[in-house]
């Protein structure tokens, strides 16, 4: 989904108050540029499991079918799949690889913020080759038992196999527990177990004990136990002009971010368990980190808003 203020953050990139989509000081060697020019919106990461050093991702809405393998040395595509037997996808927000080998791929975006009656998620097989191929995808039917929202994260524990959405809201969204299995025969209802901020993207760590979740000006990775969010620990995410997707290396040590663009970047971040939140503020509650990162995003939020302004009048004076 497009972000509200993309066309704010565009002028203020143009003003020069916004550098090009750099990485924090802690990024790792690893990052690269997704160089495809068909893909424009890339809006998930998830890392293969058959396919070290292979990342899949899709772009927003208004694309098709399609699914990409990138190298993630190179940058380059080494694979578009195209999945049939879906219908045509409506709004591709997440992608994820289940440990059965499968990829899963979230068609729940809802632009009409929380108005379509049900949403989608795909499922196809790993491809043991990596070629264009096309695919016959299984498409389950989603509803949220608490009524229709838009959300961009999908995630597929590695230990159980239970996917789990969170969705968007101003101020904090939700997290979503699917089925112990997602059943083609009807609705798949998701169950609300947990509040967290404006979520872009997620993912679990490879071994399941950790969930990475991002927004727009932030990332944090909660500690995950019993099905349910932990601890916090905050992971100093790069600023990135459209922040749309983050997923864990396959060894776990590390976060790549993604943005949505054409040459988009992915940075790579590097991760511990027990992390001190950034500003030293140490691990905190799921709910504290909601409300937390909510109100971090309204900062950002106000400053780029401050930004705008400054360089609008800026330019007038000039032009007088």
């Amino acid at each position: 989904m497009r972000f509200p203020m993309r066309s704010l953050l565009s002028v203020v990139t143009a003003a020069g108050l916004l550098g090009p989509a750099a990485g924090p000081a802690a990024a790792d060697d690893g990052d690269f540029t997704i160089k495809d020019p068909r893909i424009k919106e890339s809006s998930g990461l998830a890392a293969s499991r058959a396919h070290p050093g292979i990342v899949w991702t899709h772009n927003d809405s208004d694309d098709g079918p399609y699914v990409y393998a990138i190298d993630s040395k190179t940058g380059e595509t080494v694979a578009r799949i195209t999945m049939t037997g879906v219908g045509r996808p409506r709004d591709v927000e997440a992608i994820s690889v289940g440990a059965d080998g499968n990829v899963y791929v979230g068609d729940i975006g809802d632009n009409l913020g929380g108005t379509w009656k049900n949403v989608w998620i795909y499922k196809f097989p790993e491809p043991q080759r990596l070629k264009d191929a096309t695919v016959r995808a299984t498409q389950y039917v989603v509803k949220y038992a608490d009524g229709p929202r838009n959300a961009e994260a999908l995630m597929v524990h590695p230990t159980t196999g239970r996917v789990y959405i969170a969705s968007k809201k101003e101020g904090g969204g939700g997290l979503y527990e699917g089925p112990a299995h997602l059943s083609t025969a009807g609705t798949n209802v998701f169950r609300r177990v947990g509040d967290v901020p404006w979520v872009t993207d997620g993912a679990f760590s490879p071994d399941g004990t950790k969930l990475a979740l991002r927004g727009y000006f932030w990332a944090a990775e909660y500690d995950w136990k019993g099905g349910r969010l932990g601890a916090r620990h905050g992971v100093e995410a790069p600023l990135m002009r459209q922040a749309e997707s983050v997923t864990y290396t396959l060894d776990g040590k590390a976060l790549l971010f993604g943005s949505e663009g054409e040459q988009s970047p992915v940075s790579r971040v590097a991760v511990a368990a027990g992390a001190e939140s950034p500003g030293g503020r140490g691990s905190s509650s799921p709910g504290d980190a909601a409300s937390g990162e909510g109100n971090r995003n309204l900062v950002y939020g106000g400053l780029a808003v401050v930004g705008v302004g400054a360089a609008w009048v800026g330019l007038r004076r000039r032009r007088r």
